[in-house]
C-alpha cells in the first residue's frame, strides 16, 4: 500500500518525484543545503496560508504551544531532552548561542579541529576576541581512527582550555568524530563540549542525550528533510539558566527553550513543519535511507576516483556517512575561490551540482548521495570531471 502524506503518494519506487529538483541537474550536493520533499513544501505552505489569513490569530493564539508540540517531536528524534531542546534557525545560530553562555576569559582557551566548518572558525574568533580568550587548532589526519582522533584532541587540551568544538560529522571532509567519546574525557577535565552536529540529523542514528555533551546542534533542514531553515540547540541543565536568546522578546522571562525559540514576527513555518519531514523520513524507512545513500556515496566515491585516476589509496570513508571525499590532483582547488570556481563550473558547464572543498591546501570533491539520486548522476559527475581534470581543471 502506497502512503500519502501531504496528498502526495510516497513509495520507495517514485522517490524521485517527492522533491522539486531540476530534472536536468545531476544534483549530488544535498549536504549544502537539503533539498525540501514536496510534502513537506505542502505543509509548510498550508501554514503560511493560515499565518496570512489571520496574522494575529497565528501569532497570539496557540503558537507557543504548537511550537512546544513540534519540539517534543523532533527531540523524540534525536534522543533529547525537550526540556534541554531548542528551536534555532541553523546550526551556527546554535552555536553562537552557545559560546555566548560559555563564560570565557583573557588566557582561556578554545579548542577547535581542523575539520572545523569555516563559519564556526569565525565565530570562535569572533568570541575569543571580545573574551580575550585564545583559539587553537588540533590537527586530525582523514585517516584517524577513533581511538587516534580522541588522543589528538585529549591530548591538545591544557589547564587553560575552557571549551571544545568538535563536529559529528565533519562538513569540508564528512569524517565522523568520535563525539561521544571526546565528551566523556573532556568531563573528566572539566572542559566544556559542544558538539556541531550540523549533517547528523537523518544522516546518522543521533541519540544526543546517549553523547552526553555540554551543548548539541545539528540541522533538520539538511537530511531529516525540513524545511530551511531548521535547527536544534540542545544545552545540558547545569547550563540553562546562563543561556541568551540572540534577540531579546516578550518571552525573556520564560527561560529556556521558549527564550530562545521567540523573536516576535519570526517565520515559524519551517520549524512547525519540520516534524512532517520525520514522518517522510519514517514513511520511507529511515535505515532503507541510510542504506541506499551510503551504498551510492561509495559507489560514487569509487566511480568518479577512477575517472580522474585519483590514487586509490588517498580514499577515506566514514562507513555511517552519505558523503564521501575525492581528492583531486594536485594544485587544483587548492583554495576557496578556486574551489568555489570549480564548482561553479560544473554547475554551469555541465549541470553536476558538487561540493568542491579545499582542506590542507588539497582539492576534494564532497560528493553527496540522497534517494532522489541514481547512478546515471554519479556517472554523469565523474565524466565531467575527468573531462576537466583532462583540460587542467
Amino acid at each position: 500500500m502506497t502512503a500519502t502524506i501531504q496528498g502526495v503518494p510516497v513509495s520507495w519506487d517514485r522517490v524521485r518525484d517527492l522533491f522539486a529538483l531540476d530534472s536536468t541537474v545531476a544534483y549530488l550536493n544535498h549536504g549544502a543545503f537539503g533539498a525540501v520533499p514536496i510534502p513537506v513544501q505542502r505543509a509548510q505552505q498550508r501554514l503560511r496560508d493560515e499565518m496570512e489569513a489571520n496574522p494575529v490569530a497565528f501569532f497570539t493564539r496557540g503558537l507557543s504551544d504548537r511550537l512546544a508540540h513540534a519540539r517534543r517531536h523532533i527531540a523524540a528524534f534525536l534522543g533529547a531532552d525537550p526540556d534541554a531542546t531548542a528551536l534555532v534557525p541553523n546550526a551556527t545560530a546554535g552555536i553562537a548561542i552557545a559560546l555566548r553562555t560559555v563564560q570565557l576569559g583573557a588566557g582561556d582557551e578554545i579548542l577547535l579541529t581542523d575539520h572545523a566548518y569555516g563559519a564556526v572558525r569565525l565565530a570562535a574568533a569572533r568570541f575569543g576576541a571580545r573574551s580575550g580568550a585564545v583559539v587553537r587548532e588540533v590537527a586530525i589526519p582523514l585517516t584517524a581512527t577513533d581511538d587516534e582522533a580522541l588522543a589528538l584532541v585529549t591530548s591538545a587540551f591544557t589547564p587553560r582550555t575552557r571549551l571544545v568544538i568538535v563536529e559529528q560529522v565533519t562538513s569540508p571532509t564528512a569524517k565522523v568524530l568520535p563525539v561521544d567519546k571526546i565528551a566523556a574525557a573532556a568531563r573528566d577535565r572539566g572542559v566544556a563540549v559542544l558538539v556541531d552536529g550540523a549533517h547528523a540529523p537523518g544522516m546518522l542514528n543521533v541519540d544526543v542525550a546517549a553523547i552526553g555533551a555540554d551543548f548539541w546542534v545539528g540541522n533538520l533542514h539538511k537530511w531529516a528533510f525540513a524545511p530551511r531553515p531548521a535547527a536544534t540547540l540542545v544545552t545540558a541543565a547545569e547550563h540553562r539558566p546562563a543561556v541568551e536568546p540572540l534577540v531579546v522578546s516578550w518571552l525573556e522571562p520564560n527561560g529556556y527553550p521558549a527564550a530562545v525559540e521567540y523573536g516576535g514576527t519570526l517565520d515559524y513555518t519551517a520549524w512547525l513543519a519540520a516534524p512532517t519531514g520525520l514522518h517522510l523520513l519514517r514513511t520511507l524507512g529511515p535505515d532503507r535511507v541510510r542504506r541506499h545513500n551510503i551504498d551510492l556515496a561509495d559507489y560514487a566515491q569509487l566511480a568518479v576516483a577512477a575517472a580522474i585516476r585519483a590514487d586509490p589509496a588517498d580514499l577515506t570513508r566514514s562507513p555511517a556517512t552519505s558523503m564521501r571525499l575525492v581528492p583531486l590532483p594536485p594544485g587544483i582547488a587548492t583554495d576557496r575561490p578556486s574551489a568555489m570556481a570549480l564548482r561553479d563550473r560544473l554547475s554551469k558547464q555541465y549541470k553536476c551540482e558538487v561540493q568542491v572543498t579545499d582542506w590542507r591546501g588539497r582539492g576534494y570533491l564532497r560528493i553527496s548521495a540522497q534517494v532522489y539520486n541514481t547512478r546515471s548522476d554519479v556517472e554523469r559527475l565523474a565524466a565531467a570531471c575527468a573531462e576537466l581534470v583532462r583540460a587542467g581543471g
